[in-house]
Formats: C-alpha cells, sequence, structure tokens
C-alpha cells in the first residue's frame, strides 16, 4: 500500500490524480507493470490491451488483468478517484480524518468510507509485519 504513495507528489499532482478515475487507473497501471506484465497464471510476458482502461490481457492464456487486481482498491464499489483520495490522505495526511468526515467531503455513506480505511489499516499493519526484503519485493512485483 505505501509503495503506491512513496513518491513525493506536489498538491498540484495530487488534484490532478484525483480529479478522474482515469487519472488514477493510469497512475496504478504505471506502478504495476513498470517493469513489464507477468501473467499470474501462465508466467507469460506478452500482453495486449484488455477490455477495460488500462487493463491487460495474456496472448498465451487470454486471462485478464485489471489495474486494480491484487491492490487494495480491488473490488471497490464507489469510484477510484474518491478511494484514492481517502487511501492517499491515510498514508500521508496530516490529520485524522474520521469516516463521518470522509462521507461528507466525498458524498458517500459513512459505513462505505469505514469500511475502506479499515480496509487500508489493515493492509498498512501487514506490511509493518513483513520484513525489509519482502517489502522490496513487494514494491518491485
Amino acid at each position: 500500500m505505501s509503495a503506491i504513495f512513496n513518491e513525493n507528489i506536489s498538491p498540484e499532482q495530487l488534484e490532478e490524480m484525483f480529479r478522474s478515475d482515469e487519472k488514477c487507473l493510469e497512475f496504478l497501471a504505471g506502478i504495476k507493470w513498470a517493469n513489464g506484465f507477468v501473467c499470474k497464471k501462465c508466467g507469460n510476458t506478452n500482453s495486449c490491451a484488455g477490455k477495460e482502461p488500462f487493463s491487460r490481457r495474456c496472448t498465451k492464456c487470454k486471462s485478464k488483468e485489471t489495474a486494480t487486481n491484487g491492490t487494495i482498491f480491488h473490488g471497490v464499489k464507489f469510484p477510484i478517484s474518491k478511494a484514492f483520495y481517502i487511501a492517499y490522505n491515510i498514508c500521508k495526511g496530516k490529520e485524522d480524518i474520521s469516516s463521518y468526515e470522509f462521507g461528507r467531503r466525498l458524498s458517500l455513506r459513512q459505513m462505505t468510507c469505514w469500511n475502506f480505511k479499515t480496509k487500508i489499516k489493515h493492509a498498512l499493519v501487514d506490511m509493518d509485519t513483513l520484513s525489509v526484503k519482502e517489502r522490496n519485493s513487494m514494491r518491485k512485483s
């Protein structure tokens, strides 16, 4: 999780990133496949564009992978730009924003914000239990 936000991002870049779901997916895909695509099913390294924006399709087994697969954002049922806003504020924010406040700011249900905030906090705790070698290998994949 913290690998996504380990870069120093200016407030202007942050605003631009959260502007649309497409920008968020582009950012995720850029990190996820920075070292090239590797199919999780067959290990093939060749892919083509998938049907969804910023997704890949294996040219050998035809399995598809979206930019959110295998990330904290997988399965989020609200706009990913709002999920990025919550995640960034939890990871890099200077203040602890309540789920009620996230709900108010983003026009989401409080419980939706609470569930996602909890998911992020659990992921961060899990990352804290990893060794330095494991964390570095996660950043590379």
